[in-house]
């Protein structure tokens, strides 16, 4: 249901509540509950001694919260403590403001914390308040302290004094996060070296202005899933449409920009994995899911052919992989939409194949199946923005050129590189003199490791700890690494192995060939901006025209149909931003998803406030420096 509602909802409660009787029964004027506005001012004023919590109710989600802590203290003044009617205070006030209203009962003094029968009539009350703050753990802190001292009389009882504070609290903290700034982990090495593994940073929400949340009615201070009990930690029962909150600024060339992953909006649940999902990149997934039941199929059909293949395939696994692609892989490109759906089918049941689990001598693996995440709620990823709407990017052999121009290596910014004829020192004098990890595996991909033979690695290096090494190392080769690529022209057609490689990067189509280091030049959409359509770009902008803009769009042989009209040209309805990490070999960026619309924009990356090494412990020089 739309926000706009549940705002009309606010501007009409005062009148099913009856609040010009109640009003009066409050020693108040009854016309002052007919005001919009000033009428809840005045009944925070009365009911709550706090008038200006009624500001509070501009924020969507907080709103309701604030609107149930009115309605619990309204009927409270006039008798109604027990814990039903605080389940009706919170959820559904009107029987019991119609019974004060028919009864005409004045007002009662304020809860008399000395009188132990007052505090026993609410108390089943305040331990609902208490348990919808902070389920079973609030009760065992506020239980084991009142165990230990003295009630002292007139004083609030230890249940109430925290339901109150842990409301308020989480109230002023979801305000905060959502709005003003929010902390945020770095989990993987993609930004290295400018930000690090174990980085904890502040997300700086007013720099490009804070957005109103699409579902902002959600459990605070987690973002998608509540820890633990792995559930949705939101629900869609309250809506509202992409608004952005003026900021200071826009989205400039080179800020590092924290996001909502712009794939995320269907992922794979399993609450045993890291972030309840299997995978971030659901459509990458998809792809590989498709070819394995594409795959299965085929040898199962075709015994003969697979036996006679492999009589000649080499023995090395990758390139044997490449050569059955080449061998019977148009098949699957021929029908690469029926593979899709049935891969789609099996995720949605809950069992995926494509990544198996050796552990458990399993070539499967069962989850929850698919869900579908709003806009706010998919995971936070953080990226350099390289280009902003209407910039012109290119990449080739791994130099980025925005509006035809080389962009200077970032200061941190590493490339991959393959070195040979080398002897290294101690990884702890690596450490120390070239401010070199050696790669431990997991989250923390490390800066080299050694390939077979021990004097040839693989190393990412900034552009000073090249020029350092080459110095110190004389003898030594460095290679750039670069990504084979084909250039399709009349005389050379890409094999059936090189088309499926093109699902893995941006756009993710068949027939457009782009590499981790080498990628074709397009613009990033600007909007208002309107484009020529064809067969030949439409790759390029499928997913703006349906995932982000939300239109419906058909590929016939005649053309192209979007929203069921056949059409030749777009205008793209909001600004676009192209996304890179700093360690260029190890990211999961734009190069992969593509573009970022406008609004899974969450706010500009300003400072690591803590930094823990996952193995060497906490990184005393890090600690509250500006991000740059």
């Amino acid at each position: 249901m739309n926000v706009l509602y549940f705002y009309l909802f606010l501007v009409a409660h005062p009148y099913l509540a009856m609040w010009w009787k109640s009003f009066e029964l409050a020693g108040r004027k009854s016309w002052e509950a007919l005001i919009p506005g000033y009428n809840y001012f005045v009944a925070y004023k009365v009911f709550c001694s706090k008038p200006f919590w009624s500001l509070l109710l501009v924020f969507p989600g907080i709103h309701l919260v604030m609107l149930a802590v009115l309605n619990v203290s309204f009927i409270r003044r006039f008798g109604y403590f027990s814990l039903l009617d605080t389940i009706q205070g919170i959820f559904f006030p009107y029987l019991v403001t119609a019974k004060i209203a028919a009864a005409g009962d004045k007002i009662l003094p304020e809860t008399n914390w000395a009188n132990s029968k007052e505090m026993s009539e609410r108390e089943w009350g305040d331990h609902l308040v208490l348990f919808l703050s902070l389920p079973v753990i609030g009760h065992v802190i506020a239980l084991s302290i009142d165990a230990v001292t003295r009630h002292q009389p007139g004083k609030k009882s230890k249940v109430k004094e925290w339901g109150d504070s842990l409301v308020f609290a989480l109230v002023a903290a979801s305000i905060i996060r959502t709005y003003v700034f929010e902390p945020f982990q770095i989990p993987t090495g993609s930004m290295e070296k400018t930000l690090l593994v174990g980085d904890f940073l502040f997300v700086n929400k007013l720099a490009y202005g804070p957005k109103v949340p699409v579902t902002p009615l959600s459990y605070p201070l987690v973002h998608n899933t509540v820890p633990w009990v792995n559930t949705k930690s939101y629900t869609s029962f309250e809506k509202s449409e992409y608004t952005r909150i003026p900021g200071f600024t826009d989205v400039s060339n080179y800020d590092v920009v924290v996001f909502n992953y712009p794939s995320g909006d269907t992922a794979i649940y399993d609450p045993r994995m890291p972030n309840g999902l299997m995978g971030h990149d659901y459509y990458q997934i998809l792809n590989d899911e498709a070819m394995y039941y594409w795959r299965l199929e085929f040898e199962r059909n075709n015994i003969n052919k697979i036996r006679k293949f492999s009589e000649t395939a080499s023995k090395d696994p990758e390139e044997r992989y490449y050569q059955f692609l080449d061998t019977f892989g148009q098949d699957f490109i021929d029908n690469i939409e029926k593979w899709r759906t049935e891969a789609r089918k099996g995720m949605e049941s809950g069992v995926t194949y494509c990544r198996p689990m050796p552990e458990k001598n399993q070539n499967f693996v069962e989850h929850y199946g698919l869900i579908y995440r709003p806009v706010d709620k998919r995971e936070n990823y953080i990226k350099r923005c390289v280009a902003i709407p209407g910039d012109i990017v290119e990449i080739k052999q791994s130099e980025l050129l925005v509006n035809d121009k080389k962009v200077k290596p970032f200061p941190h910014q590493n490339l991959q590189y393959e070195v040979d004829n080398i002897i290294l020192p101690t990884s702890k004098r690596m450490d120390e003199k070239y401010d070199l990890e050696i790669h431990r595996g997991g989250t923390q991909n490390g800066d080299y490791y050694v390939l077979s033979g021990g004097k040839s690695y693989i190393m990412n290096l900034t552009q000073d700890q090249l020029n350092k090494m080459k110095n110190d190392f004389p003898e030594a080769s460095f290679k750039l690494i670069l990504t084979e690529r084909y250039v399709p022209n009349d005389s050379i057609k890409a094999t059936p192995s090189e088309m499926i490689k093109n699902l893995n990067y941006y756009p993710k189509d068949l027939y457009v060939n782009n590499t981790i280091t080498d990628f074709n030049r397009f613009q990033v959409p600007e909007k208002g901006q309107t484009i020529k359509l064809s067969k030949d770009n439409i790759a390029w902008y499928r997913r703006i025209i349906t995932a982000y803009e939300g239109n419906t769009l058909s590929e016939r042989e005649d053309g192209i149909y979007i929203d069921g009209k056949k059409t030749d040209s777009y205008t793209f309805s909001m600004n676009y931003y192209w996304m890179m990490g700093d360690n260029r070999y190890n990211s999961a960026d734009s190069r992969v998803w593509g573009f970022v619309p406008e609004d899974h924009i969450v706010g500009k990356a300003s400072m690591v406030w803590f930094s823990k090494d996952p193995y060497q412990g906490i990184r005393w020089e890090r600690l509250f420096t500006i991000i740059r």
